[in-house]
């Protein structure tokens, strides 16, 4: 691998730093992108949403059919934002410059950063609840710190809260490479942890473990429509990381790593999450008489201090994990994006961090109206945006793309379009979008609304790649990342 010269003296201080440019240093192989999707995959939210899906009603070996099918389909998405990072070395809002414009490509980048801080921060919350009420059963004591509010969090959630907002910030305090030695050794951890309780579950439950959780009878039009809900929920929940995964593949130093780590950290160990998931799940309804989709809860009710204690801590290294990976990485470079001179990746995670405090996300989290119509419409904006930058990558330019033009302002670039903005790329994702919305959030189309994401992706990408000037795709390739 010959490494290129990059002129750096022509590049726009608005539109270029370090942690903007091509990466120089590849040490992400295929054990750290499977160790990030373990630290993805074991959350609280990603086992409460494996466990949903089995009370829609399908029988368990449908579910797992479900879940098989939408964790490949996310696989093959994942990869096309994979594999972009990885040849072209540069992180999400800088591949979106090439479809929407060098300063265009702050509206996905922005839409991407706004929600990833308010999932960030509710995130937190939910994982210093689980601390919480792990504190209260092993020191009672602590219970009248919980009887007060200051600003909706009673002093002991704001310790909890507090806490782990700070070891995130102190997990970033040295960029990338620390996200990368924290993943390593975070994701494996967590697994050890997961496997050792659906271990207990089934010592307890005699082995009477079933995998259908769900009491409802369906009709073979209602199997088929649960089915693919499941497999669109599948895809729904992993595509904000579908937009930014070229974060992290960046640093893989060969495309082969990026299918191999992605396999194992997706099919291979989602399916087996799943199934950790089902065991846990059914064996809790033997064991306590109900069946619990809490992994906390589960946790709460061992008579054992010391797991207590070992569940209070994965839980709270599983909710970094999934932050850092989903929900920090993402708007540290967004954020940077939008003022390279003078934002940089560390100084764009501080933001996010403190932002992710003064929206107070326990009372957004709180309330039906900011979860469904808030984030929920902002959700419905993802679909459109990979429907736009991908048909552009992939279809209108045959991956054919100069990196240094990403980098300059004026006619010279190829990216420039009208002032630094492709209009039609904005237009085509503004009409996708309503339609997203529409789906998403109006009751009528609530048969459809699981679907939004397919929905935006699919008009998007049709709209853009029938209104692309085919000239588009014929930038001469100076420039793929050595």
């Amino acid at each position: 691998m010959t490494e290129r010269t990059v002129p750096t003296a022509t590049y726009s201080e608005r539109l270029y730093n370090e942690d903007l440019a091509p990466v120089k240093e590849r040490n992400w192989t295929t054990y750290s992108l499977f160790a990030m999707w373990m630290a993805d995959v074991h959350s609280i939210g990603g086992y409460t949403f494996a466990a949903g899906l089995f009370f829609l009603g399908l029988a368990g070996w449908q579910v797992f059919l479900a879940l098989l099918v939408g964790i490949v389909v996310v696989y093959f998405l994942m990869n096309l934002s994979g594999i972009a990072g990885q040849r072209h070395g540069i992180p999400y809002p800088v591949l979106a410059r090439i479809s929407f414009g060098v300063f265009g490509a702050n509206i996905p980048a922005l839409i991407r950063a706004v929600i990833a801080i308010f999932w960030y921060g509710i995130q937190i919350w939910l994982a210093s609840v689980a601390v919480l009420v792990l504190l209260i059963r092993i020191f009672p004591g602590l219970e009248p710190y919980t009887e007060n509010s200051i600003l909706g969090l009673s002093s002991l959630g704001w310790a909890c809260f507090l806490a782990l907002w700070a070891a995130q910030l102190f997990v970033l305090r040295n960029g990338m490479e620390t996200v990368r030695r924290f993943v390593d050794w975070a994701g494996p951890a967590i697994y050890v942890a997961m496997f050792a309780l659906a271990v207990w579950i089934v010592i307890e439950a005699r082995g009477q473990i079933g995998l259908t959780l769900s009491s409802q009878e369906l009709s073979t039009g209602g199997a088929i429509l649960a089915f693919l809900t499941a497999i669109s929920l599948v895809v729904a929940y992993f595509s904000t990381l579908m937009l930014n995964f070229c974060d992290f593949s960046r640093f893989s130093p060969s495309e082969r790593m990026v299918y191999r780590g992605n396999f194992w950290g997706l099919p291979v160990n989602f399916m087996a999450f799943a199934l950790v998931v089902v065991i846990v799940t059914s064996g809790s309804a033997t064991v306590f008489g109900e069946a619990i989709t809490d992994p906390v809860e589960v946790v709460a009710r061992i008579p054992n201090t010391l797991v207590l204690v070992i569940g209070a801590l994965t839980f709270a290294i599983a909710t970094v994990g999934i932050n850092i990976v989903a929900n920090f990485v993402s708007p540290a470079y967004d954020l940077a994006n939008a003022a390279p001179k003078h934002i940089d990746f560390k100084r764009g995670g501080v933001i996010t961090a403190i932002a992710s405090l003064l929206v107070t996300p326990w009372n957004i989290y709180n309330s039906p109206v900011a979860i469904n119509y808030f984030l929920g419409g902002l959700g419905a904006f993802l679909g459109p945006l990979f429907g736009i930058i991908f048909v552009d990558y992939y279809l209108v330019r045959r991956g054919r793309v100069d990196v240094d033009a990403l980098y300059r302002e004026g006619a010279s670039s190829p990216y420039w379009y009208q002032g630094g903005f492709n209009r039609r790329a904005v237009l085509v994702f503004v009409v996708s979008a309503i339609i997203a919305v529409v789906v998403a959030l109006i009751p009528t189309f609530g048969l459809l609304s699981p679907f939004s994401w397919f929905v935006g992706a699919a008009v998007s990408a049709i709209l853009y790649y029938v209104t692309a000037p085919r000239e588009a795709g014929r930038v001469p390739p100076t420039s793929h990342a050595s």
